[in-house]
């Protein structure tokens, strides 16, 4: 017999699929999204396009349909076998990755498209930057330099937001994060009320609980996800895109006078470039291996990309 784990059968929790054969799985269903869209939901620098929503999203988008559907019948058996009705609480999808990968335009791809499905009209998006202390409290503890780290959020704020929307509370609200001012925008709220599908985006939402100062493990934020996702890329090509948006928004957002990063709208060239390498290697980098990369494997799904920002082979967690 030969053992388990040789180079011919090597042992993997995931099934991995090419870019060709996961775009098969979706061959005979409609595209529901047109170029106004791919437009309205591309980021800076995203090479989204109609090839990448057919052959990538709508496979995905069916999948976590049926993910969803799968949900509410464990529901209806479970309140049968109790024998009393109780509301469905919101399906909870998370989205992970590196700053720069995409992974904000993978959330509001998914969103509007999992809204297209006749079951999950209501779908909802909150992204954990809201839970990002305020700029004056990272530099009361001196880590306004390690914005982006676990240390830098309300992890207790951001648990009990997800701990309610998962328990079925009509209205749970949440802070608003300004990318122009670079701060929590204050007294504003982002208010989810019981959507039926929610997606949580975020650098760390996969990361695992925490061990308490009495020895014991907490609740991770992951323990309310229902399905998760990684967008994953090399990091020399993250760190190039990186690069890139940062040119882009140079001549873009930081022109404006009210951006916390209005200083780099007068650099050269040369010297934006050596500054976004420097933030990237000093800060961006790190996090992405000490803290984001990590948790890849706690996925259900890796979204992998090329060079181009194209996906093109995914990793889906066996069952």
């Amino acid at each position: 017999m030969e053992p388990q784990g040789t180079l011919e059968t090597p042992i993997t929790p995931f099934v991995e699929l090419e870019r060709d054969t996961w775009a098969r799985l979706s061959n005979k269903m409609e595209q529901p999204l047109n170029e106004e869209d791919i437009i309205r939901l591309r980021g800076l620098g995203d090479g989204l396009d109609l090839d990448e929503i057919r052959d990538v999203y709508l496979p995905l988008s069916r999948l976590l349909y049926l993910y969803v559907q799968g949900a509410g019948a464990t529901h209806r058996a479970t309140t049968t076998f109790l024998g009393e009705q109780t509301r469905q609480t919101p399906f909870v999808i998370g989205v992970a990755g590196s700053v720069a990968v995409g992974k904000s335009t993978t959330a509001r791809v998914l969103r509007d498209m999992l809204r297209r499905w006749p079951e999950t009209p209501d779908v909802q998006l909150i992204t954990t930057d809201g839970f990002l202390y305020p700029n004056a409290e990272l530099n009361r503890r001196g880590i306004m330099d390690r914005k982006g780290f676990p240390e830098s959020y309300d992890r207790r704020a951001l648990l009990r937001f997800v701990s309610a929307v998962k328990s079925g509370v009509p209205e749970v609200s949440a802070p608003v994060y300004s990318h122009l001012t670079y701060d929590i925008i204050p007294g504003e709220r982002n208010v989810i009320r019981a959507p039926q599908v929610l997606i949580v985006e975020g650098l760390n939402v996969l990361q695992p609980a925490r061990t308490r100062t009495d020895g014991k493990v907490g609740l991770a934020l992951s323990d309310f996800f229902d399905f998760s996702v990684y967008v994953d890329a090399r990091t020399k090509d993250i760190e190039e895109w990186y690069i890139s948006r940062f040119m882009k928004l140079r001549s873009g957002a930081f022109s404006d006078p009210a951006s916390y990063f209005h200083r780099y709208a007068q650099l050269s060239d040369e010297q934006a470039r050596e500054t976004a390498h420097d933030i990237w290697t000093r800060i961006n980098e790190p996090n992405l291996e000490e803290n984001v990369l990590p948790t890849r494997g706690r996925a259900q799904l890796v979204l992998r990309k090329s060079a181009d920002h194209s996906v093109h082979r995914m990793l889906l967690r066996k069952i």
